[in-house]
């Protein structure tokens, strides 16, 4: 999974640079405009250490960020699963809150914030968040008729239960959500580096697009790109753990 994860973004990659310097033989560009394959490895060579950390300091954010939505967006949507005045205020918000693009609000979070720690990981919690609210309520707000309703006759339902039955009924959906939701942490760290923030490697991002220096922005995706690989083909390893500990087969019962 993992070394997949990363042979994938691999191909990618090396797609993406040979349709830049395609572009560039076939124009006649300078290298100042995009950078010939020995400068980009000079580049990576003099910028590569420093991005590979600046890199590793947007994904802690990330890290700490998807965690927080997990929470929230389960915290979240098991109260909204049910039909009543409650839980439909609860989605009704939470619809109407998504249809506001985060980067929009990116502004306002740092005029009232600064720059820092906390705007970033808010922003990053905010883009990550949301997605993932959806598909929790959506799978709290399903009852699973056949099952529930042996414990609704029997009079032992309660809301954990209830709530452990959708999960559980459920789990395979959410392990694929959470584990893809690494990329969005991931983005939304970089979105909020990269409009306002001092380090990290949006901030980097930012600097290097002043610089009008696509050397170091190619550098920059090649290291986000092997570092969100490695950190979500973690997950998807841990996710299938999960998936063969948790639905054991019927025989094996």
């Amino acid at each position: 999974m993992l070394f997949r994860r990363i042979y994938q973004f691999l191909i990618v990659y090396i797609v993406g640079v040979s349709g830049l310097l395609l572009l560039k033989q076939i124009l006649g560009l300078s290298d100042y405009v995009i950078p010939g394959v020995s400068l980009i490895i000079t580049i990576a060579q003099e910028a590569g250490r420093g991005y590979f950390f600046d890199v590793l300091n947007t994904l802690s954010i990330a890290v700490l960020g998807q965690a927080i939505s997990v929470i929230l967006a389960f915290a979240v949507g098991i109260a909204g699963r049910k039909s009543s005045w409650i839980g439909s205020f609860i989605k009704m918000t939470a619809y109407n809150i998504q249809a506001y693009p985060i980067v929009a609000l990116a502004p306002i979070i740092f005029i009232l914030l600064g720059d820092g720690f906390v705007p970033r990981l808010m922003i990053a919690s905010m883009i990550c968040y949301f997605p993932l609210l959806l598909s929790v309520l959506g799978v709290m707000s399903a009852p699973v008729k056949d099952i529930e309703h042996f414990y609704i006759v029997t009079g032992r339902m309660r809301w954990q239960l209830e709530v452990k039955i959708r999960a559980f009924e459920n789990l395979s959906k959410l392990i694929t959500v959470i584990s893809g939701s690494a990329t969005l942490a991931m983005a939304g760290a970089i979105v909020a580096e990269f409009i306002a923030a001092d380090a990290g490697i949006g901030y980097s991002i930012r600097v290097a697009l002043y610089q009008s220096d696509l050397g170091k922005i190619l550098v920059a995706l090649f290291m986000i790109g092997i570092v969100i690989s490695v950190y979500q083909g973690i997950l998807e390893s841990i996710s299938e753990k999960v998936k063969r500990v948790m639905m054991v087969p019927e025989d094996e019962i």
